[in-house]
């Protein structure tokens, strides 16, 4: 994570892709949970064409 994303909030992911690393929108699959910069995450579903939802790897 490089941008928190929360309730109502929008965060920010960089992804590697195609031997290179490009950022995608971020929201969590649970809309009520908080994920802060640096925790790692798995995706869990993608919206092209930048859009991902995401939930922590490792729990909170």
């Amino acid at each position: 994570m490089t941008g928190r994303i929360g309730p109502g909030l929008v965060g920010e992911v960089m992804i590697p892709v195609r031997g290179g690393v490009e950022a995608f929108y971020a929201h969590p699959v649970d809309p009520r949970e908080e994920i802060t910069v640096g925790m790692v995450v798995v995706v869990v579903e993608y919206h092209p064409p930048r859009t991902v939802y995401v939930a922590p790897a490792f729990g909170q």
